[in-house]
């Protein structure tokens, strides 16, 4: 009996981020996350007590250093003004060209 072994090759890699929001006593805390679709893991986060533009650029810098993606990387978010920003497009860019 002949086993057949077949190798399924991912060409995209799609991660989701998102921002949400704790109160704690010092006030509010920010969490922003990268979720890979595929295993449903968090693959990068970031926190701070600000909503700026490093707080996804930071959770997305950490899902790709972890994971480093050899296949081509699809990002996908609510479109706010921290994904926006010029400092997440030209990271989102940055990737874009080590592919």
């Amino acid at each position: 009996m002949h086993y057949v072994h077949y190798v399924h090759y991912v060409h995209y890699v799609h991660y989701v981020q998102d921002i949400t929001h704790v109160w704690i006593s010092e006030g509010w805390l920010y969490l922003a996350v990268v979720i890979d679709l595929y295993s449903r893991k968090v693959v990068g986060w970031s926190m701070s007590s600000r909503m700026k533009a490093s707080l996804v650029c930071d959770a997305l810098t950490m899902a790709i250093w972890q994971r480093q993606p050899k296949a081509r990387l699809i990002v996908h978010s609510d479109q706010g003004v921290q994904y926006a920003s010029k400092a997440y497009r030209r990271l989102i860019k940055a990737c874009r060209q080590h592919e």
